[in-house]
């Protein structure tokens, strides 16, 4: 598959395209989101190919909820927060994956269906450098 075509997380998995690499085991990758809504805001990824969540092996899926709960508790102890969003959309890329995110605010994480008529404004949130990122990784290695 040429990389114009390929998934962008089976990409990542394989080696192919660069991410900010936290942690991994045969199954799962995590690693840190590049428009990250709070710092520390990770993806947790499949390796093998599953479009949506809902596609996972019942075994699979339930590693992935253990991964994401070892890295929520990680979360919670170095930015202190009290809840961490884990979210599974499947909407700018079709391979399973969640969102990972210390919340600090109850609003980090939220929907359009909280917003007058439904209209949101949206912000330009601070994109961190390559090397700011990785700051951010080694410490939740």
């Amino acid at each position: 598959m040429e990389n114009e075509n390929r998934c962008a997380f089976c990409g990542i998995a394989d080696g192919v395209f660069s991410a900010c690499r936290v942690w991994e085991d045969p199954e799962f990758l995590v690693f840190l989101d590049r428009n990250p809504i709070r710092p520390g805001h990770m993806q947790l990824i499949t390796k093998a190919h599953y479009s949506y969540f809902d596609d996972l092996p019942t075994p699979l899926a339930s590693g992935f909820i253990a991964a994401g709960q070892m890295l929520a508790r990680r979360l919670k102890a170095i930015y202190e927060v009290t809840r961490v969003g884990f979210v599974c959309t499947g909407g700018d890329i079709a391979h399973c994956h969640a969102h990972i995110v210390p919340l600090h605010e109850k609003t980090d994480v939220t929907s359009l269906r909280y917003f007058e008529d439904g209209i949101l404004l949206p912000t330009a949130r601070p994109a961190p450098t390559l090397d700011e990122l990785e700051q951010e990784a080694r410490k939740l290695r």
